[in-house]
């Protein structure tokens, strides 16, 4: 198999880094910028994701074809089962395909009830007892991947089956096409969602959810479903980013990489603003992305190490972004209201469509 150039890793890698987190940042702007809930455990759901696509995909492939039944999964995991697997998904790309979407239906069902076991406690509470709960939900899933092995291998973690093994030699090329077109259909949900009379019902419980009850909405409802919706949407981001790795392992999933990095992304960008999300994590990932990439390189000039120049700038940037533009390079967009004329205008229609009832009724009687 041929080497891709540098120049084209770095651009393949950068591209999927940056549609995995863009899903996973519009998953909490859905959450903090557009309702108002402080999802300190994101990475909960992200998780919850990835260890679907660690504990479901194989065991299934590996019953419904008869590999290693009578092998202990964990143990030969990676020299004898997941190998035989990718073999047939080698040449049935359809079979290979199914499994790919069962396996995102399975993590973002996961996502869901992880969701709302991690809400329900605290949902009626105040923001800051929630973000709390939110918060060790989060800590809490990675001590149990790490701690109980059946269901991702414990600390050595587990091999997962690769969709896209058919592929070949454009193996990488085949997963970002498919990982960049979910992540733009996830943009093109939330795009339209917030445009909606829900979109504008969520902008209401975030602003004040005393008169948003007082309208009758159920803020407690509506804040659970919006918790759910989001948490499938960063589980779907997990199991890409478990699929595109071809590995599971507990430590990945940590709350700097996967419920930090997000806020920051957020903070740049702007909040309840998809767009200046979008804008927050080209940033993020791109400069992470070209450090890495480029650390030797730059070893020459930095009179530290390398590793913590990705930090300073990230730190200085934050500091720089609170003081000049609190409310992100691109903020919230006022949401546009109906002129008085038109106000007016709609009044008159709809008085004189009763009057033409009600006159309709008189007559027909």
């Amino acid at each position: 198999m041929p080497v891709p150039l540098p120049g084209i890793i770095f651009w393949r890698d950068l591209i999927i880094n940056l549609a995995i987190y863009l899903i996973i940042a519009l998953s909490l702007n859905l959450e903090h910028g557009y309702t108002g809930i402080p999802n300190f455990g994101k990475v909960l759901a992200v998780a919850g994701g990835a260890f679907a696509v660690g504990f479901f995909p194989g065991r299934m492939a590996a019953y419904l074809f008869g590999i290693g039944i009578d092998l202990d999964y964990i143990t030969y995991n990676r020299g004898i089962i997941i190998p035989q697997v990718n073999l047939v998904f080698k040449d049935n790309i359809a079979i290979a395909l199914a499994f790919f979407f069962i396996t995102l239906v399975i993590a973002g069902a996961v996502g869901a009830i992880l969701g709302l076991v991690a809400c329900y406690p605290a949902i009626r509470l105040r923001e800051d007892y929630l973000a709390i709960i939110l918060l060790a939900m989060g800590e809490a899933i990675g001590v149990i991947g790490l701690n109980y092995p059946p269901i991702i291998g414990g600390t050595l973690g587990v091999a997962v089956p690769d969709p896209f093994v058919w592929a070949g030699e454009i193996r990488y090329v085949v997963s970002l096409l498919f990982i960049l077109g979910i992540s733009l259909l996830v943009l093109f949900y939330l795009q339209r969602l917030i445009t909606t009379p829900l979109g504008r019902m969520l902008r209401a419980i975030r602003d004040n959810e005393n008169v948003a009850e007082a309208l009758g909405k159920d803020v407690t409802r509506v804040r659970m479903r919006t918790i759910m919706i989001s948490s499938i949407i960063a589980a779907v981001g997990g199991a890409l980013y478990a699929f595109n790795t071809a590995n599971v392992i507990a430590p990945t999933y940590n709350r700097v990489a996967w419920t930090f990095m997000p806020w920051v992304m957020l903070v740049l960008g702007g909040a309840a603003n998809n767009i200046g999300v979008v804008v927050g994590a080209s940033l993020f990932v791109t400069v992470e992305r070209f450090i890495d990439f480029y650390k030797e390189l730059l070893a020459r000039f930095i009179p530290f190490d390398v590793i913590w120049l990705y930090y300073l700038l990230l730190g200085v940037g934050i500091i720089l972004i609170q003081m000049h533009r609190p409310g992100g390079l691109i903020p919230e967009k006022p949401t546009p209201t109906l002129s008085g004329e038109k106000m007016e205008k709609m009044v008159g229609l709809r008085r004189r469509a009763s009057s033409l009832k009600k006159e309709d009724s008189m007559s027909s009687s």
